[in-house]
């Protein structure tokens, strides 16, 4: 995934209101930058941590910046931005750098399923029957399979929070949201479908993840229970440059008991 333009550097004063931060630009001047990022950001919000950022061309943006990365002591290039990790996962699809997804010809994103959900990406060897493609309801797309290989429907959750040396961990705060999304992707997996949690890390000083069960009690139990159903569990790193973030090596999963 290549930023339209290469990121600008600037300063962090602090991080309020979940997406807000202000930040001293490279001319010494001070703004308000738009932060996609509903997390805590553990580790990632002292003030004065080098900070990138994209900027919008849009002239009728209220905050034409946007926080894209901050440069962590002794961690390098750290992605926030949880808008990214489904660019990065559907170019590395397309390019072939997740071998686990390889093989499907039809990538389709934001698809309807389970009960008034989206799937990040749903993968197809071929088109589903005419009324079962669309925008049709909870069963959408879950027929139209070749009869040797399942649609896969990934979730994609973006990674960021790290408090040992090369342990990557998610969450950094509570996650309703995102325990709902495994219990459908165990509903899928049920239909006959395959089922991908796909953790994708922005970070490059990472070698193992597992779940942070201190900060979130049920997210952690729940991923290892959609396991135990079915549902496959991938996590991959990235590469990260002001310019482009592209996907690096798999991560194994370290399960906690």
């Amino acid at each position: 995934m290549r930023f339209k333009s290469p990121l600008e550097r600037g300063t962090l004063i602090h991080r309020y209101k979940r997406f807000l931060a202000d930040v001293t630009l490279a001319d010494g001047s001070e703004t308000t930058v738009h932060v996609p990022n509903p997390g805590a950001m553990l580790g990632l919000t002292e003030p004065g941590l080098p900070v990138w950022m994209s900027r919008s061309p849009d002239p009728k943006r209220k905050l034409p910046l946007t926080l894209e990365m901050i440069d962590l002591p002794g961690a390098g290039l750290v992605g926030v931005n949880t808008m990214n990790p489904n660019r990065i996962g559907e170019a590395a699809i397309a390019d072939g750098l997740i071998p686990e997804l390889a093989g499907y010809p039809i990538l389709r994103r934001e698809v309807r399923y389970d009960e008034n959900s989206r799937i990040d990406i749903l993968l197809q060897r071929s088109p589903a029957p005419h009324g079962e493609g669309g925008d049709g309801g909870a069963g959408d797309g879950w027929g139209g399979l070749a009869p040797d290989r399942p649609s896969a429907w990934v979730e994609i959750k973006n990674v960021h929070f790290s408090r040992s040396v090369g342990l990557a961990e998610f969450p950094d705060c509570k996650t309703e949201r995102a325990v709902k999304h495994l219990k459908a992707l165990e509903r899928v997996v049920d239909a006959g479908s395959r089922a991908v949690m796909l953790f994708i890390v922005q970070r490059m000083d990472c070698t193992t993840f597992t779940t942070a069960d201190d900060i979130d009690k049920a997210y952690g139990p729940a991923l290892r229970q959609a396991a135990s159903h079915g549902v496959e569990v991938l996590c991959y790193s990235c590469h990260l440059t002001p310019e482009a973030i592209r996907l690096d090596r798999a991560l194994p999963w370290r399960p906690n008991s």
